[in-house]
């Protein structure tokens, strides 16, 4: 019976297996010749921008024949990986300029083909290059034209990852369609083989009177077509920027892959605050990048919203369930908060989180203070979070997004109740590595905690390889590094980079002009129109490196002293942790070395650094962001950052310089940053004066790119990706869940 079983199996199989090579086979070049076409359209635009960039520094350059100033344009222009040669012509059709890399073959004048229109590909012996010209005139007068070269020879790499891709979406539908096959085999060979066959042909409407499928397939059929589907958004979605993703996209994709699925956050900050003040209850955002970076995600897919209740009118706000609707005036969804008491809150937030976890995962030169009463604290609020989880839960099935270290052990917890639950953990701090994660005396169970998740997700690729080797290092459990997968305890843990980022500004918004933020900010302070400013935005905490900044400002105006006087650093500082000894400690010191650098430049109102250590609202700080010359960002260790980002995105006038730390996650990303070692003071002071001085053309030529980044990797990305890619984990286990289910009713039948 199973050998017969099988012969039939094979039947079925084998064709299919050779038509969809034959399939295959015959859409690979389809593809590469689509490919080729997107990705030449691509550079045309890709070149015509690029020569509107350089028109008007050209226009200044060519009539004056400054052949250093346009060989320095040129090779800033080359920094484009993609961008091969830059030449310009005379009039004449003689070449004037050219990079190093220019083929000589090409000249001035390009083959025409029959029409004369001129080719955008043309063979070289270098390889396949992409060729346009742009016109240049002046005043009327023809100047020359300028003539771009792209390198062709990513498109070969591009196009062997898309034949890559298809083989293996034909592959897993042949594996797919077998595993159905096996199931058909149990059961009516005849009607279950025409069946599937007509599910695949798409020969099987959806009105009822145009089915012929048996009952027991018709579950399966549309299982089946979803899947397919999937796998196809799920190739359009992968790494996307071709559209912009907003808060309508993202509850597009919640609707179309997560229709009726129920969306739980946990914090240990909630994103709103309701305090008691002399006018009455007031509600406050805190200073929180994780509330920066989520509250718009919630906003966008409703849901509830589960933090720890701090504020001093908390309670008083909630109805009886601990519940309150936000945003207040315009609710989206719901904040339902919990309670600790100060010995739980000492134990758990500013004992073990922030004197062990904290100091450990970044490395800072603090040293990590474990105690067991801490950790019996930590492991007990993980309890309250996770139980009131499984009490928000209205289903067997929530999708649950655990944020930060606070809650390390919260996932596994949940699990337990809700083995069904989709589990997304986002760590929003850095990971170390093994041999400082093994300080940590409870690192086994942290780790078994974590991987109670369906979804791990790290801010960069480096974060997520040490996070592998830790696992490697302390627990026993199978790893696939290629795939980024744990297995433990018979659950699968996926773990993915996810670089969080920033909601972009909305057009309708209105905010001051920057011209207006210059002037009144500086009008603040008693400083002329024209006085340089630097800014620092960060909480008062010994990572966000605060004192080397400031000691850099020092040593810029020893090297640079006449811009003593001309020169000011604002630093706005949320304090943060006040109870601890070392923050304490820490802004004390800082305090000290404000003094002692302004009582060493000080001259009447002017003072070279202002501190401001008091909390500011997102609108207070946008102002500073848009009246600032320079933002300073020089983190010792950083998962993110996103004041990086916030500056970016607050630049709409494309002016402004941003000095980052190369310890931060954001440093990988915005690349047209001065990126500098914070340890290094003297190349950190280099850098602010380069900032100052920097030319207005080179300054929107870096913040231009940057924003165009921050704009389309924003926070509703970062989000659609990881709810994207839980929604394709549900709907495979549960597609594999019906078949199991399906087979088995199948054998009993058969037996």
């Amino acid at each position: 019976m199973p050998f017969r079983l099988f012969r039939l199996s094979l039947r079925f199989v084998l064709p299919l297996a050779l038509v969809l090579g034959l399939f295959a086979y015959a859409v690979v070049p389809l593809v590469d010749n689509l490919t080729l076409h997107w990705f030449i359209r691509d550079l045309d635009a890709r070149s015509q921008s690029l020569a509107n960039a350089l028109q008007d520094p050209l226009l200044e350059y060519v009539p004056q024949k400054s052949e250093k100033k346009i060989s320095q344009l040129f090779e800033r222009a080359l920094r484009d990986e993609r961008l091969y040669a830059i030449g310009f012509c005379d009039p004449g059709g003689k070449l004037l300029y050219k990079t190093v890399t220019y083929p000589p073959s090409l000249g001035c004048h390009m083959g025409q083909e029959k029409g004369g229109k001129t080719p955008s590909l043309v063979s070289f012996p270098q390889g396949s290059l992409h060729v346009s010209e742009s016109l240049l005139e002046g005043d009327g007068q023809y100047l020359g034209k300028l003539i771009l070269v792209h390198d062709m020879s990513f498109i070969e790499k591009r196009s062997a990852d898309t034949k890559k891709y298809i083989i293996v979406l034909f592959a897993m539908m042949a594996v797919v369609i077998s595993l159905i096959t096996v199931v058909v085999a149990h059961l009516s060979w005849r009607n279950w083989i025409s069946s599937v066959k007509s599910i695949l042909r798409g020969e099987i409407g959806p009105r009822p009177q145009q089915r012929s499928t048996p009952p027991e397939v018709r579950p399966l059929e549309g299982d089946l077509r979803v899947l397919l589907r999937q796998l196809n958004i799920e190739r359009r979605t992968r790494d996307d920027v071709t559209h912009l993703w907003t808060p309508e996209k993202l509850r597009m994709l919640l609707h179309e892959e997560l229709a009726g699925d129920e969306i739980l956050v946990v914090s240990n900050r909630e994103p709103y605050l309701h305090m008691r003040t002399r006018k009455g209850i007031e509600v406050q955002r805190p200073a929180s990048g994780l509330v920066t970076a989520v509250e718009p995600v919630m906003r966008a897919c409703s849901g509830t919203w589960i933090a720890h209740g701090s504020g001093s009118a908390d309670r008083e706000s909630v109805d009886r369930n601990d519940r309150v609707p936000v945003p207040p005036g315009n609710p989206s969804y719901t904040l339902r908060r919990v309670w600790l008491s100060k010995e739980e809150e000492q134990g758990y937030y500013y004992g073990f989180a922030n004197e062990g976890l904290w100091p450990l995962c970044h490395i800072a030169h603090v040293r990590p203070v474990f105690r067991s009463s801490d950790w019996e604290q930590y492991v007990a609020v993980n309890q309250r979070f996770a139980d009131a989880v499984v009490k928000e839960a209205h289903t067997d099935d929530p999708v649950v997004l655990v944020q930060d270290y606070h809650f390390a052990l919260l996932p596994r917890m949940v699990r337990e109740v809700l083995p069904k639950a989709t589990i997304i953990t986002f760590w929003h701090i850095p990971w170390p590595n093994p041999e400082s994660f093994g300080i940590c005396p409870w690192r086994e169970e942290i780790l078994e905690g974590l991987l109670g998740s369906t979804i791990l997700g790290f801010h960069t690729p480096f974060h997520c390889k040490n996070f592998l080797e830790t696992v490697d290092r302390y627990l026993e459990t199978r790893i696939e590094y290629e795939a980024s997968t744990i297995s433990y305890g018979g659950k699968l843990t996926q773990v993915e980079p996810y670089p969080i980022s920033i909601a972009w500004p909305e057009p309708n918004i209105v905010q001051p002009s920057v011209a207006e933020c210059r002037s009144s900010i500086r009008e603040e302070h008693g400083m002329p129109l024209d006085h340089l400013l630097a800014v620092g935005v960060d909480r008062l905490d010994y990572t966000k490196g605060i004192v080397e900044r400031f000691q850099a400002v020092e040593r810029m105006l020893e090297l640079h002293p006449y811009l003593v006087g001309k020169f000011t650093m604002i630093q706005i500082a949320a304090p943060t942790r006040s109870s601890l000894d070392e923050y304490q400690n820490f802004e004390a010191r800082v305090r000290m070395l404000v003094q002692r650098i302004n009582s060493r430049f000080s001259s009447g109102n002017y003072q070279p650094i202002i501190l401001k250590a008091e909390h500011h609202d997102s609108g207070q700080v946008n102002r500073y962001y848009r009246a600032a010359d320079v933002c300073m960002v020089t983190s010792l260790h950083d998962g993110m950052n996103l004041v990086a980002k916030e500056f970016i995105a607050a630049r709409d006038d494309e002016r402004g310089v941003l000095v980052l730390s190369q310890f931060t996650g954001a440093a990988r990303e915005l690349h047209e940053a001065l990126v500098v070692n914070p340890y290094h003071i003297e190349q950190s002071a280099d850098a602010l004066y380069r900032a100052v001085t920097m030319p207005e053309i080179e300054q929107r030529e870096r913040m231009r790119s940057m924003r165009a980044l921050v704009k389309d990797f924003n926070i509703y990305r970062w989000a659609g990706r990881m709810l994207l890619d839980a929604a394709r984990l549900r709907q495979r286990e549960r597609i594999t869940t019906k078949i199991r289910s399906h087979s088995r009713k199948s054998l009993r039948r058969v037996v």
